[in-house]
C-alpha cells in the first residue's frame, strides 16, 4: 500500500510541477480572495481585519482546496486515466493515500503563501507563543481537507456535473474543520480580543480545538481508506 501511495503521489506532484496550475491559477485565486475580503471589510479599520483574519484565511484555503481537488479529479478522468489507474492493480487505499498526500503538499505550499499574504495585507502580528499552535493547526487541517477533497472528488468524478457538484459535496463536510481551525487560530493570534489585551490570551487554549481537528482528520482518512476503492469502481 505504501509503495503504491508513493508512486501515485509522485505522479500527481510531477503533473503539477509540469503544469504549474497551483502557481499560475490556484495561488493567484487565493490571494485575490484575501484582497477582496480586505476591501469588503474596510481596510481603513485594522481592528476588523485583525478580528476576521483567522476565518478569512481558512475560507481562502478551503476554496483553493476545492479547485485543486477538481484539478486532480479532472486529470484522472481525461483520456481514460481513471480506467488505467483502476486496472493497474494498485491498492485503492494506496491510491487514496498517495492522492491525499500530493494534495496536502500543494495545500501546505499554498498556506505558506497565504500566511505571508495575511501578514502583509492584514498587518497581522504573529506571536512567538502561538507559533506551535499555528503549525499544528495547519498540519491537522491540511490532512483533513486533503482527505475529504480526495474522497469526494472520487465520488463526483463520474458525474457530468462534477465541476459544480464537488463544491456542494465538500464544503458542508469540511465545515467542522473551518470552525475548529478558525477557533484555534484565534487563540494563537489573539485576534478574538482587542489589540491592547492580546497578551492576556493564552494560545494553549486552542489545543482543544486542535484535538477536534485531529479527530475529524482521522475520520476523513479512515473513510477514504474504506470507501475510495468502491467509489473508484462506481466512477
Amino acid at each position: 500500500m505504501w509503495a503504491d501511495a508513493v508512486l501515485v503521489a509522485g505522479k500527481d506532484l510531477r503533473i503539477e510541477w509540469r503544469s504549474r496550475v497551483l502557481t499560475n491559477q490556484v495561488v493567484p485565486f487565493a490571494v485575490l480572495v484575501l484582497m477582496l475580503f480586505a476591501f469588503a471589510l474596510d481596510p481603513a479599520r485594522a481592528e476588523i481585519l485583525r478580528t476576521a483574519t483567522p476565518g478569512l484565511y481558512w475560507v481562502a484555503v478551503i476554496f483553493s482546496a476545492v479547485l485543486a481537488a477538481q484539478r486532480s479529479a479532472s486529470i484522472e478522468m481525461s483520456d481514460g486515466g481513471s480506467d488505467a489507474l483502476r486496472l493497474s492493480g494498485l491498492d485503492p487505499a494506496g491510491v487514496f493515500i498517495g492522492k491525499t498526500a500530493a494534495l496536502a503538499v500543494q495545500l501546505a505550499a499554498l498556506e505558506v503563501v497565504l500566511m505571508a499574504g495575511v501578514v502583509l495585507l492584514y498587518h497581522l502580528d504573529l506571536r512567538s507563543s502561538g507559533l506551535v499552535v499555528i503549525l499544528v493547526t495547519c498540519v491537522a487541517t491540511t490532512v483533513g481537507l486533503a482527505a475529504a477533497s480526495t474522497l469526494y472528488g472520487a465520488l463526483a468524478a463520474g458525474q457530468r456535473v462534477r465541476d459544480t457538484l464537488l463544491p456542494l459535496l465538500v464544503l458542508p463536510v469540511v465545515a467542522p474543520l473551518l470552525i475548529s481551525s478558525t477557533r484555534a487560530f484565534e487563540y494563537a493570534l489573539g485576534s478574538a480580543v482587542p489589540e491592547d489585551k492580546v497578551n492576556t490570551v493564552n494560545p494553549a487554549d486552542g489545543w482543544p480545538w486542535i484535538g477536534m481537528l485531529t479527530v475529524f482528520a482521522l475520520v476523513y482518512v479512515a473513510a477514504g481508506l474504506l470507501a475510495y476503492g468502491p467509489l473508484q469502481e462506481e466512477a
